[in-house]
């Protein structure tokens, strides 16, 4: 196991290399900068900001003193509000998380329940119900069911307040968010079950007179999870990090919108910050859902 983890973090690190150098020199191919979009400045002040921020340099020599400086510790500011970029991303990713963490969970529960009845009750009503509802909502963006739920239940009807990020009016950006992975999960649970529902140790226990809730909770449940915890940490980091769109469109003030934001301002060193923090949470992300295969079912070789 330790060797294993040693490996995959020496993997980890050569991974997110690639990334900042991939994402750093392909920001710097476009053409313009952070202050071309600004109002006109004297040649002075475009040289002095330049200067502050490396521009004046060669790219590559601004890749590796940006590559130093963060192995140190340093993001530096960004380029156009000259705040921390660490405290930006520490602040708006725990905006991003409490809706992030409210969604996985929904998906997470609402995914497994409904898989398990839809494999317990296979080729019945209730089955091809839910398998209708998962496909629809596995094909449906989350920005198009996001404006529908805000058109639906803030505009029309009025339950829910838009564009007003308090616990109580997360609701809405949860479901919008929650809906495609529930969806997948839910039809992940039902293949694994189906599969799990046939080996001989199932039946075994149904022919000891187990009772059917232990059959289902303490023998198949357990076994049928292995693909759901398969996909449930690229579907953390995915959601914790890829909810940009939803956050524009209920004006969540998270990650998401500021990585946008940031992007659209060629902001040099907010765009590197938060990348290098995205692409760190997914390889961690990754490397304990493998540690957590382990914990699920013992068979499995870590090598």
């Amino acid at each position: 196991m330790a060797k294993y983890i040693f490996k995959r973090v020496l993997l980890a690190i050569v991974t997110i290399f690639i990334v900042c150098m991939i994402t750093f020199f392909t920001m710097n191919a476009i053409p313009g900068g952070p202050f071309a979009g600004e109002k006109a400045k004297s040649p002075e002040v475009q040289a002095a900001l330049e200067k502050r921020f490396n521009l004046d340099k060669p790219v590559g020599q601004q890749f590796v003193i940006y590559m130093g400086n963060m192995l140190q510790g340093d993001f530096g500011i960004s380029a156009k509000t000259g705040r921390e970029i660490s405290q930006t991303i520490g602040s708006k990713f725990s905006v991003s998380a409490k809706l992030g963490i409210f969604a996985v969970l929904t998906a997470v529960v609402i995914g497994v329940v409904l898989g398990s009845i839809a494999a317990l009750m296979r080729n019945r009503v209730p089955d091809r119900v839910i398998i209708f509802m998962s496909t629809l909502f596995t094909s449906l963006p989350s920005f198009v069911l996001g404006s529908f739920l805000l058109v639906i239940f803030s505009v029309k009807l009025g339950w829910v307040k838009a564009w007003s990020p308090t616990e109580q009016n997360l609701v809405l950006p949860v479901l919008a968010l929650a809906a495609y992975p529930a969806s997948y999960i839910t039809r992940l649970t039902k293949t694994s079950m189906l599969d799990v529902l046939g080996q001989d140790y199932v039946r075994t226990a149904r022919a000891k007179g187990v009772a059917s809730w232990k059959v289902l909770f303490i023998h198949t449940l357990r076994n049928a999870l292995i693909p759901v915890v398969t996909y449930l940490g690229p579907m953390i980091a995915s959601v914790l990090t890829g909810s940009l769109v939803v956050e524009q469109i209920f004006t969540i003030g998270g990650l998401g919108a500021e990585f946008v934001q940031s992007i659209t301002n060629r902001d040099y060193p907010m765009i590197m910050g938060v990348t290098i923090f995205l692409a760190v949470f997914m390889v961690t992300m990754n490397l304990l859902t493998d540690i957590v295969y382990k914990l699920i079912d013992p068979r499995i070789t870590l090598d």
